[in-house]
């Protein structure tokens, strides 16, 4: 039998999503382990020990000077050769809300060589110049990415975030982005149409809700898909709406296939 691989959960002063990523791995079939980002500087924890980073949501260092900004500064200046090694080498990366935030702000997202890191796109404060904490539509576009399967599916999960504008710099940028098939996901409606607030939550261009890097190993979106994976945790479960397997499921499960 194949070992399980090894999903490392980071969290630092703040991250609130941790265990329930790890929980999500757990059921995908990853061994899952939880770490503070100083044992990974102190090397007592060594990500080339896994192949799988997950960079969860929350409030990292309570997005003091902006959402992500210090968690991502700190990973690039202690650890930004180790994980650009990590995933040159193969490993699996998913940033999910302030993690996702945490991947723009390093340049690890979105990663191609013609734009300019870190400057490329951004996540900008919600349109409503509010938190925005609801549940979306989330249409699934042809991609390398690992972590979804492609092919026009709808996903619902739930949002929960302030600063989840994506926003690129320009609009050659968008349409580098479109062309390299690295939009993950866009917010759409319940039947696939172009949406508007409140089904796109934060204003997102061209409803933007995730992207991918070129090689399809590193994801970041704005939804959380650990908050879905059981039935029950579907806000109308008891009217019977929501799935046995929630949509959340299928990011783990790909990216533990991915590694078989």
């Amino acid at each position: 039998m194949a070992a399980r691989p090894r999903a490392l959960v980071l969290r630092a002063a703040g991250t609130n999503c941790d265990v329930e990523t790890a929980f999500a791995f757990e059921l995908a079939g990853a061994k899952s382990s939880v770490e503070h980002v100083n044992r990974l500087a102190d090397r007592s924890v060594r990500l080339g020990d896994f192949q799988i980073l997950a960079v969860p949501g929350g409030f990292s260092y309570g997005d003091d000077l902006g959402a992500g900004k210090i968690l991502a500064l700190e990973l690039e200046r202690r650890l930004g050769g180790e994980l650009r090694q990590f995933v040159s080498r193969g490993g699996l990366v998913i940033g999910i809300c302030n993690g996702f935030q945490v991947l723009v702000k390093t340049g690890i997202l979105p990663g191609n060589d013609g734009l300019a890191p870190g400057a490329a796109v951004t996540l900008a404060p919600n349109d409503s110049q509010r938190y925005e904490d609801r549940w979306v539509w989330l249409q699934v576009l042809d991609t390398p990415c690992v972590w979804i399967r492609p092919g026009g599916r709808l996903l619902e999960l739930p949002v929960a975030h302030g600063e989840g504008k994506f926003l690129p710099a320009s609009e050659d940028v968008l349409a580098a982005l479109r062309a390299g098939r690295q939009v993950a996901l866009r917010y759409v409606r319940a039947d696939g149409s172009e949406a508007s607030y409140p089904e796109n939550p934060n204003g997102s261009v061209w409803g933007v809700a995730g992207i991918t890097d070129p090689s399809g190993r590193v994801l970041g979106l704005m939804p959380h898909p650990e908050r879905y994976i059981l039935r029950r945790q579907h806000p109308r479960w008891t009217r019977g709406e929501g799935r046995d397997r929630g949509d959340g499921c299928e990011f783990f499960e790909n990216a533990v296939r991915a590694l078989a």
